[in-house]
């Protein structure tokens, strides 16, 4: 007996036939005829959306606090060097 071939979906066709069903355009059955699809596995999908929609924002929130964060801690790191590269020229001024 042969194997079937999973079928695999991408982000981006999942996205739009999980809008078309929030829309409520046409119907979750509908839709599962039109696109060859299981009534569960639209229904995991919108589940799935759901759950994730709170961290669509939350997750470029906590990439901006990082990259703030880094970009503090390289200000204080020019600082650091610009005060240490003029103690140095001031000193060898006075020793020459």
């Amino acid at each position: 007996m042969a194997k079937r071939k999973r079928r695999r979906f991408t982000p981006e066709f999942k996205a739009e036939v999980v809008l078309e069903a929030l829309r409520g355009d046409s119907s979750q059955a509908e839709l599962c005829r039109r696109h060859n699809l299981s009534d569960d596995q639209l229904s995991k999908w919108k589940q799935q959306a759901v759950e994730h929609l709170a961290t669509a924002w939350t997750s470029t929130d906590k990439h901006a606090n990082e990259t703030t964060e880094r970009i503090a801690h390289l200000e204080q790191l020019v600082g650091r060097l610009t005060l240490a590269l003029e103690i140095q020229k001031k000193a060898s001024t006075l020793l020459s």
